[in-house]
Parts: C-alpha cells; structure tokens; sequence
C-alpha cells in the first residue's frame, strides 16, 4: 500500500500521526489523524467573562456525526467546535467529514452517509482516498501519469452525475470550481464509450474554452485514441460553421462591428425617428434575432420580455423599415449574423434524416444564446441523454437572460447543483460570494442557492486595497508578486487579471517593475512555463492559478461607464450591472489559493461588496 510519499523525515512524521481504520458506521476505509493530547489550559478571569462563542453542533447527536464520517476519536473535537474553530477542526478530519460539518455550519443538513459491510475500499468515500490497482503494470501507469492527469479525478457524486441515464436535457449547475466542466468531460467520455457507435460533441461558447477543453480531453482519454474519432470538441459558432459548409448554403459570417455599420447605414435611410445607434442594435440582437422574427406581423406581435422601454406599434412600424433594411442588405450579400445562422440552422436541420451527432455535451452553458439552445433542441429535446449542459448562473457574463423553456429545454426536475468546491479557497469563495446574492435563479424560476457551497481547503484571506493612484496600486502589487515568489510560488502559477486590453498597459508596467517575463493570454496561448501571465477577465473565464491579483478595479472600468452608457433602458442598464458584477466574480475566483483586489484610484462600487 502506497499512503504518502516525502521526503524520509517528513514521511515517518506523517505516519506517526496517521492511523488506517475502518469507520464502525459508514465501513468505508480512513486515513485518521491521530488526535493529540491537549494539555488544560488555565484561562485569566477576564477571559471567562466574555460572552462564550457558541458550539455549532450541539443539535447533532453521536450517531449523526458518525452517519457522516466523523472518526470517533473525534467526536468531542468536534462538539467543541465553535466559528472560531471549525476550519483548523476541518483541516484534521476526512474530506467526506469535513464537508458535511461546513454543510451544517451554514445551515444544512447532510444526508447519512451510506453503510458498506462488504470491502471498505470500495464504499464510495474510501473510493476518494484509494484507488486499488490490480497488478504491477496498472501502479507503473499511475506513476508515469503526468500531473495534469490527476486533475480529472471524479468524487463519487460526480460519478453519479456521469453515467446516469437521463430521460430528456440534463443540466449540472454549481459555483466556481465545484468540477462542472470535469463532470462534462467524464459525461461525454462516457457516452462514447457505452455507444460504439455513436459521435457525441462536447461544445462551449468561445474558441479559447473549446481549446482549454481539447487539451483536458486528450489528457483524459490518452490511452484510448479511438475514442478521440469520435468526440468532436467545438465552440458552437466554429460547429455551426463546418454544419453549414456541409449544406446547399454557404452564408458569410458577419461580425460585431460589421453589423453595426450595416445598422447604422439603415438607420440613416429611415428619416424622423429618434432611436439611437446601441439601442437598434440591440433591439435588433436581442428581440428580432432572438426571437427569429421574419415578418412585421411577428415584430408588432412578440412580447418584449425583459425590455422595459415600451413600444407603441407606430415605432414598431419605424424601426421594423430600418430592420426590413438590414435583412435585405444580409440576403443581396449571402451574409448572415451568428444568431442568424444558427436560426438559418434550425430550419435546415429539420431537413435531415440523422443529427450529425447522437450526443451534445455543453460547457459553460450559461453564455449559450436563445438561438444557439433552439438550434440544441432541434437534436432532440426530448431523447434520452441526448443534451447535457454544465454551467453556472452566476458566471453568465456574455448573454442576457431567457427563459430556455421556450426554447424547447424543459429542466424542471432534471437538475443537480455541485455544492464542494475543489479549486478555490474556503475565504476565496467566501469573499467572491459577496458579490453575488445567497441564491442565483434563472428566467423560468430554477433556483441554485449557493448557501451550501463549501470549499476543501483553507487559505490566506483575500486582500481588498483601495490605492490612492495606480503609482500606489503598481507598488502594491509588486509587492505581493515579490512575497510570492519569495515563499516559492512560480511565475506562471501567478496572473494580473484585468477588464479589458485597455488597462494591460497597467499590468505591463507591474511585470516589468518586479523583473518578470510575461505571456499575455488570448484564446489560443496558454500559460508559459516560467512566465506571468496577463488576461482580460473574459478570456479568464475557465482559468486557474494560485495566485492572483485582479488589477485596475476602478471606477468607471467596472461597471464599464462604455457599457452604461450604451443601455438602450432601465432593464438593459440593469443587466449591464449584473454582468459587470458576475465578471469581476469570474476574475476573483480564478485564484486557488491567494487572492489580490486593487484600484489605483477612486475605486469601483464593487469593491465595498468584497469588503
């Protein structure tokens, strides 16, 4: 048996305070710290008089703390317990113990741990800890393994998650690093191999979390290249586009600010009318792409839901002139806007015999738009474990909401939320949480309450620094680089993660004052070996490092006054607001252990949020 592997000291340290039972309730095998004796201490009068904190778990009896793992020699630890105490009380225990206490300790009630009396190894919570080989060779292939491979480990629940059959579209939600996007990898593995025949796409929404999903996919099916020939790996603009060659048409995708000049050239060929230019586009992406409206009779008709600035049917009428404008202009030029072309697909999918795949996994599903689910469900809604979808509400920071109901996603009753964070800190997520309201919910009611999120590890609290010019906020942040490194922190496990390309000057001018090469990452480049790296916090989305700093937190940068400034209403300035707020969320918990927050100047509204 293999336990721990250190140096020769530090191992049979380790030993001497560690002991291999069985647990006499859940028969699952442990590695128990043995507790050590503490001495009573005589505590000054002056103490005894301050109010006690209060025990956290003095409504669970014995067999409850047992039912969920709790070694026995541990049991008035833990009913000694106060907020004061419980983490360094966690750090001691079995992570199936230490989850179900932080659980309690928010006002949960975890369910009684399954009894195994056959093989103690093979109870799920032993299954965490211990991974049986059956011969020579199986352990040398554990050992070569690289690093990275370990990364893809599956707790059981997450296993649960993966092989289940499902009777229609799945969806996994949880907060930053409960292991959404390793459930989706393991989900669409498995599909491929439990159908020889079938072809499966795992897909996302942009072209560096389709590339970061690539890698972790070959890491994890190493062994068996077969089944890389069938598990395509995609954004869904780039799927869309190779779906498309493949048909009669061949459209030209029209990007961003092409559509912009385009709607500004229609807008000038419709005289009297006050609209202005972020508003029709809007209107035009949100409402009539949306919503896949071809006709006036469907423009005047469709209910603007979530668009608050109301529109009698004579401004209707203009602006419909304006857009009857813009689809002649796309039809003359063969071109088509990404929410066109996958409306264009929805209709032409109806046209073929076979989807060109059984199976859709979705990762971060929460930035996917309505066109891009329509096109989904047009694989099959309603065919078993044909659409399965990881995402997390609260990290929606491209897409407005809407309701996937109508769509023709049906998720009521077929959802789970991940609830143990394996990446982030307990005071990361704790402090990122602030952000974000106790429960995060979607257009058609589903409720994540994030309440029960808990975190398997311990770290430094976050800092939080208003500086009084980025010449202080430059200072700052060298500073923390240098403290880093010094405890032997890498210089590619550290980033400066920052709004936009406009605030990199900023971050430049920090790795050049600590002496440090740096990679800026886009969707291609991935962290170097050796090197810092600097990212927007868009293109963070899907990273972690052990160390960041989330720089140039000002006012005005985030919520981005451009952004503000471009709302055509009360409702679209208030979903500005939310995905400002989820961005810098996304950005904070992309830190495993340490985290760094400044401004260098008047700071965001945001920040007093964090505090």
């Amino acid at each position: 048996m293999l336990c721990y592997v250190d140096h020769h000291d530090k191992a049979y340290e380790w030993a001497e305070r560690r002991k291999l039972e069985v647990h006499p309730q859940t028969r699952a095998a442990q590695l128990v710290e043995v507790r050590e004796t503490v001495q009573e201490i005589v505590i000054p009068k002056y103490v005894e008089e301050q109010s006690p904190k209060q025990r956290l778990f003095q409504r669970c009896t014995d067999a409850d703390l047992l039912s969920w793992g709790v070694p026995e020699d541990w049991l008035g630890d833990v009913r000694n317990a106060t907020e004061d105490s419980i983490l360094q009380l966690t750090d001691h225990l079995p992570a199936e113990a230490s989850e179900a206490l932080l659980e309690v300790a928010v006002g949960g009630w975890p369910a009684a741990k399954p009894a195994d009396s056959t093989d103690p190894f093979e109870h799920p919570d032993a299954q965490r800890r211990f991974q049986v080989l059956a011969n020579s060779e199986a352990l040398q292939m554990a050992l070569d393994a690289p690093w990275e491979k370990w990364i893809t480990f599956l707790h059981p629940d997450q296993r649960d998650l993966v092989e289940a059959n499902q009777t229609g579209p799945f969806r996994v939600s949880g907060s930053s690093g409960t292991g959404k996007t390793i459930v989706a990898l393991h989900r669409a593995v498995h599909l491929a191999r439990v159908h020889p025949e079938a072809r499966v796409l795992l897909a996302t929404f942009t072209e560096a979390l389709a590339h970061s999903l690539k890698d972790k996919l070959n890491r994890l099916i190493s062994t068996e290249p077969r089944l890389s020939e069938r598990i395509a790996v995609h954004s869904m603009t780039s799927f869309a586009l190779r779906f498309v060659d493949k048909s009669a048409d061949a459209l030209e995708l029209l990007g961003d600010d092409a559509l912009t000049e385009l709607m500004e050239r229609a807008s000038h060929s419709v005289q009297g009318h006050t609209f202005g230019l972020a508003f029709l586009v809007s209107e035009w992406t949100d409402v009539v792409e949306a919503s896949d409206l071809i006709s006036w009779e469907a423009y005047r008709d469709v209910a603007r839901l979530g668009r608050k600035t109301r529109l009698p049917e004579a401004q209707r009428k203009v602006l419909w002139t304006i857009f009857e404008a813009v689809r002649t202009e796309l039809s003359n030029k063969h071109q088509v806007t990404e929410s066109g072309l996958f409306n264009h697909l929805v209709r032409e999918i109806g046209n073929r015999k076979r989807p060109p795949f059984e199976f859709v996994v979705v990762d971060e599903a929460q930035d996917i738009s309505l066109p891009q689910l329509r096109f989904l469900a047009a694989f099959g809604a309603t065919v078993p474990n044909r659409l399965f979808f990881a995402g997390d509400t609260a990290q929606r920071i491209f897409r407005t909401p809407f309701s996937w109901k109508s769509a023709g996603i049906d998720l009521r009753g077929r959802s789970r939320t991940l609830r143990v964070n394996y990446r982030t800190s307990h005071q990361i997520r704790r402090q990122a949480d602030r952000l974000l309201g106790k429960a995060v919910s979607d257009v058609d009611g589903n409720v994540e309450d994030r309440t029960r999120t808990i975190s398997v590890f311990n770290g430094p609290l976050p800092t939080v620094k208003e500086c009084s010019s980025s010449q202080e906020e430059r200072s700052t942040v060298v500073n923390w680089l240098g403290e880093l490194l010094h405890q032997g922190y890498k210089p590619h496990e550290l980033a400066l993660i920052v709004r936009s390309t406009n605030e990199f000057p900023r971050a430049h001018e920090v790795a050049a004052d600590a002496g440090l090469n740096f990679v800026v990452l886009d969707e291609h480049v991935a962290a170097t070996p050796g090197k810092l790296s600097i990212v927007t916090m868009h293109l963070a989305k899907g990273l972690e490092f052990r160390g960041v700093a989330v720089m140039a937190c000002d006012e005005g940068i985030i919520p981005s006054d451009e952004r503000i400034n471009s709302a055509g209403d009360a409702s679209e300035l208030e979903e500005i607001f939310n995905t400002e707020r989820n961005l810098l969320y996304v950005a904070c918990t992309r830190a495993r252990d340490t985290l760094l927050v400044t401004s260098g100047g008047s700071g965001s509204e945001f920040l007093a949020d964090l505090l």
